[in-house]
């Protein structure tokens, strides 16, 4: 069963999407996905709660055995008092330590990096999957065009009957 769906095909409410970045699937091949935690202040869970967030220009960093997501935008809270949060503040991500050396190891190679591809919370945490990707050339692009078209054109075949 797909993590967010119960056996109704209802949305679970332990599974909630904050935001998704559905251009990393166009721009990049994703070899591997992974599940990390999000270091949040206060204000900026609310504020993902209520406006939701940005991921689109967002990307993964390592610096001194740590990830860490950078230019990811979380709204401020309109309710929070004077104490606020830098809406594009880099953000610590929670990984354990043999998961960051490996993904450090595999960045080395040439023409990977870490892109954010969903944010959402489980069971009342927030939570960010991002993906090992490599970069699509101009002609891999134009074929997942092309496939996307040729999926669209099928399913309307089949509704027309």
């Amino acid at each position: 069963m797909a993590p967010g769906k119960t056996k109704k095909g209802t949305k679970d409410e332990r599974f909630r999407d904050v935001a998704q970045n559905r251009r990393a699937n166009f721009e990049y091949e994703i070899l591997e996905r992974l599940e990390a935690g999000l270091v949040l202040q206060g204000t900026e869970v609310k504020g993902m709660r209520d406006h939701g967030a940005t991921i689109g220009d967002a990307y993964v960093v390592m610096r001194s055995g740590e990830a860490w997501l950078v230019n990811a935008n979380i709204p401020e809270y309109a309710n929070a008092s004077h104490t606020t949060h830098d809406p594009h503040r880099t953000r610590k991500l929670l990984l354990h330590k043999k998961e960051i050396e490996r993904l450090a190891q595999r960045l080395s190679e040439k023409g990977l990096t870490l892109v954010p591809l969903r944010l959402y919370f489980h069971e009342g945490r927030a939570k960010i999957e991002i993906g090992l990707g490599r970069g699509k050339s101009k002609h891999d692009k134009r074929q997942t065009i092309i496939e996307r078209e040729s999926r669209r054109e099928v399913a309307r075949a089949m509704k027309r009957g």
